[in-house]
C-alpha cells in the first residue's frame, strides 16, 4: 500500500515529485493505511493461501481496492477533505494497488508450482482441446503430480492456440513430432465421446513409443462435473471395441424381476456372478445362487452381502446334473425365473474330454429344464454361445444340443424357455485376455493361434444386460442374439494389450503363432444353417428364426437320450458319432475348408496342461 501510494506521486510527476507533494504524501499516508487495512480485512484478503490464488481472489482484491479508494477520496478530495491530493494520483494509486496485491499472489503461486514440479511429475500430452481437456488442465495445474505439456486436437483451427498457457501443437498426424518436442511421458485421451476407431488409431500411432495411455470417464460423468485427476484411468481394451458400449433399457428387466424369486446356476462364473449383481439391483424377492464350486460361490455371496444387496441371497452348493439335488433346490425355493449359466466352456479341454462336455452342458441343461417345468417356473433362460452356430468343436456342438433341449422342453407346460446366444466376454475367467496379460507380465511371448483368427467380443455387463432383456422378451422357445459389431482380429488384440501395458510389440514383447487347435475355426458365426434373424423391439437384439426341419423331433430327442447314456458310459467315439447325427452342421475344425493350421513345434493335440491352452481365443462364455 505504501509503495503504491508513493509510486502514484512518482508517476504523476514523471519521477520528480515536488517537495510540497512529498509532504502531502507523508501527511495523508496514515489516513490511507487506516482506511485500506480495515477494508482489506473486511474482504478477507489477509486469510487466503497465496499458492491457490484464483480469479475469485482477484475479484475480491479489485472490490476491496476500489471500495477503500472511494472512502479515501471522500476524506482527502471531497466534502470531507481539503482537496490537496490530485485526483490523478488517487486513480493511479488504485490501479497500481490492484496490480501489486494481485501480482504478488500470482507470483507466489507460480513459484510454488515451479518448486513442486522440480520433483517427479508426469509430463502429459492431452488429446482433445475441448471442455474436458480444459477442465483437466486446470486441475493439473493446481497439483504437482501432472504437468500438462501440450494439446493435440483434430480441429486445425485450434492449432497454435493455448488453453491456460498450454499450447495446442497440431492434429493427430503430428503426434510423433509433438511427442519428441514435448518429451511427454504420458498421453491422456480427454475426449469422453471418442469413438473406438479414434482410440484404436491413437494406439497404433503410439505403438513405437513406450508411453502409457490414459483416458477420462464417459460423457455423462463429464456433464455431472466428475472429470478430474482422480478420474484418470489407464486405457483399457474395452475402449478399443469396434463399437460403442451398448446399454440396454433396464426398465423392463426391473418390472420382470422386482418382487420375484430368481435362481442363477453357475453363479460363481463370470456371467453367473454378473447376473447375480445386476439381478440383486432390481430388488427380487429372493436370489438363489447355485454353484458347485464353493470358493467362487463364497466370493459372490460375500460380495453381495458387502454391497448390502436389497434382496435375500441364498448361496446353494449344488451340481446341475444331480437330479435329486436340483429337485430339492427348486422345491425349497420355488423360483419364478431360472437363468441357466452352468456349463463347461473351454474348447480344447472339451475336445479332450467330450463325455464331460455332454454330462455338464447337455445333461445339466436337461435336468434343469425338466425340473423347471415340473415346479412351475415361469421363465427359463439358457446361456448359449456363438460357437453353437455351425459348430466345429465338441463344446459348441454340446451347447447346440442344449439349445435343442430348451426348444423342445415342456411343450404342454406354462414355462417359457428362451436361449441367449453371444460371443466372447472380455476378461472372463480363463479367457484369452487374462491369459495374454499373464504372458505379458512374464515377459512374453504372447501366443496367438493364427494371424487371421477373429472373434466377436462384448463386455460382461453387456452380455448380462442382454440376458435380462431376453428374459423380458422370452416367449415359448425363442432364441436371441446381440448385434456385436465387427469381429476383432486376435492378433490386433494381442498387440493392443501389449501396447496398453506400456511395452512395444515385437520389441519388448514378442508374439508367436502356435497353430489352430482342434475344435477351433478362424471366425465365428451367430447363426447356423437354416437360421435367419429378425429384429425385436429392443435395438441391437435379434430373434433367430428356425426352419421347420431344425426344430427338435421325437427322433432327435431319442438320440439326445442315447448321447447322454454314452457319455455316462465313457464312450467318447460314440458321443462324437451321436453329436454328428443330432447336429448335422457339426463339422470338426480340421474337416472344414477354412481350417489353416500354422506350423508349430507344439503338438496340436497336446491338452494335458490347461494353462497352456486357455490362452487361445476359443472359449465360449457359458459359465462353470
Amino acid at each position: 500500500m505504501v509503495l503504491a501510494s508513493y509510486l502514484a506521486y512518482w508517476l504523476r510527476f514523471d519521477g520528480a515529485v515536488p517537495f510540497d507533494y512529498l509532504l502531502t504524501f507523508a501527511a495523508t499516508l496514515p489516513l490511507v493505511l487506516a482506511i485500506r487495512l480495515p477494508v482489506f480485512l473486511m474482504f478477507g484478503l489477509f486469510f487466503g493461501l497465496w499458492r491457490y490464488a484464483s480469479v475469485w481472489d482477484l475479484s475480491r482484491i479489485v472490490i476491496a481496492v476500489f471500495t477503500s479508494s472511494v472512502i479515501v477520496y471522500a476524506f482527502v478530495h471531497g466534502p470531507l477533505g481539503p482537496g490537496v491530493v490530485p485526483r490523478s494520483v488517487l486513480l493511479i494509486e488504485t490501479l497500481l494497488l490492484v496490480c501489486l496485491v494481485g501480482g504478488i499472489r500470482l507470483a507466489w503461486r507460480l513459484m510454488h508450482r515451479h518448486w513442486r514440479r522440480d520433483g517427479d511429475c508426469r509430463r502429459v500430452l492431452i488429446v482433445g482441446a475441448g471442455d474436458a481437456g480444459e477442465m483437466i488442465v486446470r486441475e493439473m495445474q493446481r497439483g504437482a503430480l501432472y504437468q500438462p505439456v501440450g494439446f493435440i486436437d483434430d480441429d486445425p483451427g485450434k492449432t497454435g492456440r493455448t488453453i491456460h498457457g498450454v499450447n495446442v501443437y497440431g492434429t493427430r498426424r503430428s503426434l510423433p513430432a509433438v511427442l519428441e518436442r514435448t518429451k511427454a511421458t504420458e498421453v491422456l485421451v480427454a475426449i469422453p465421446s471418442a469413438p473406438p476407431g479414434l482410440v484404436r488409431g491413437l494406439v497404433r500411432a503410439l505403438e513405437p513409443y513406450k508411453v502409457p495411455l490414459t483416458t477420462l470417464p464417459g460423457l455423462h460423468e463429464l456433464v455431472q462435473g466428475k472429470v478430474g485427476i482422480t478420474n484418470i484411468r489407464p486405457l483399457a481394451v474395452e475402449d478399443l471395441l469396434p463399437r460403442p458400449e451398448i446399454m440396454l433399457d433396464a426398465a423392463g428387466a426391473r418390472r420382470l424381476i422386482e418382487g420375484r424369486r430368481v435362481l442363477v446356476t453357475g453363479a460363481g462364473g463370470s456371467i453367473g456372478s454378473e447376473l447375480c449383481r445386476q439381478i440383486a439391483a432390481f430388488r427380487p424377492a429372493a436370489l438363489i445362487a447355485v454353484e458347485r464350486y464353493e470358493n467362487s460361490l463364497y466370493a459372490i455371496a460375500n460380495e453381495l452381502l458387502d454391497r448390502a444387496a436389497s434382496a435375500p441371497v441364498h448361496p446353494v452348493v449344488g451340481d446341475v446334473t444331480d437330479v435329486g439335488r436340483v429337485e430339492a433346490i427348486l422345491a425349497e425355493h420355488r423360483p419364478h425365473i431360472v437363468f441357466h449359466a452352468a456349463a463347461h466352456k473351454h474348447v480344447p479341454l472339451m475336445e479332450a474330454n467330450p463325455c464331460e462336455a455332454i454330462k455338464n452342458n447337455v445333461r445339466g441343461t436337461q435336468v434343469m429344464a425338466e425340473a423347471a417345468c415340473r415346479h412351475g417356473v415361469e421363465r427359463f433362460v439358457l446361456i448359449s454361445t456363438d460357437k453353437a452356430a455351425n459348430p466345429s468343436s465338441v463344446m459348441g456342438a454340446s451347447k447346440r444340443v442344449a439349445e435343442l433341449i430348451a426348444q423342445a422342453a415342456c411343450s404342454e407346460g406354462a414355462t417359457h424357455y428362451g436361449v441367449v446366444r453371444f460371443g466372447n466376454v472380455l476378461g472372463s475367467n480363463g479367457s484369452v485376455i487374462p491369459r495374454m496379460m499373464d504372458q505379458i507380465r512374464s515377459g512374453g511371448p504372447v501366443t496367438v493361434t493364427h494371424p487371421d483368427i477373429t472373434r466377436y467380443f462384448m463386455l460382461t455387463t453387456e452380455a448380462v444386460a442382454l440376458v435380462l432383456q431376453a428374459a423380458v422378451l422370452t416367449e415359448r422357445h425363442a432364441t436371441f442374439v446381440l448385434d456385436m459389431g465387427e469381429q476383432i482380429k486376435i492378433l490386433d488384440l494381442a498387440r493392443n494389450l501389449i501396447r496398453l501395458s506400456g511395452a512395444v510389440p515385437d520389441k519388448d514383447i514378442h508374439i508367436s503363432f502356435i497353430g489352430l487347435r482342434e475344435g477351433e475355426k478362424l471366425s465365428e458365426e451367430l447363426t447356423g444353417a437354416g437360421e435367419t434373424l429378425e429384429p425385436t423391439s429392443v435395438p441391437k437384439v435379434s430373434r433367430v428364426q428356425y426352419s421347420p426341419e431344425d426344430m427338435p423331433s421325437p427322433a432327435v430327442m431319442r438320440n439326445i437320450a442315447r448321447l447322454i447314456r454314452k457319455a455316462n458310459e465313457g464312450d467318447a467315439d460314440g458321443v462324437l458319432d451321436d453329436l454328428r447325427r443330432i447336429v448335422p452342421t457339426f463339422t470338426p475344425a480340421d474337416e472344414r475348408d477354412d481350417f489353416v493350421p500354422v506350423p508349430s513345434a507344439r503338438s496340436p493335440r497336446t491338452v494335458a496342461l490347461p494353462g497352456s491352452l486357455i490362452g487361445v481365443p476359443n472359449a465360449s462364455h457359458a459359465q462353470t
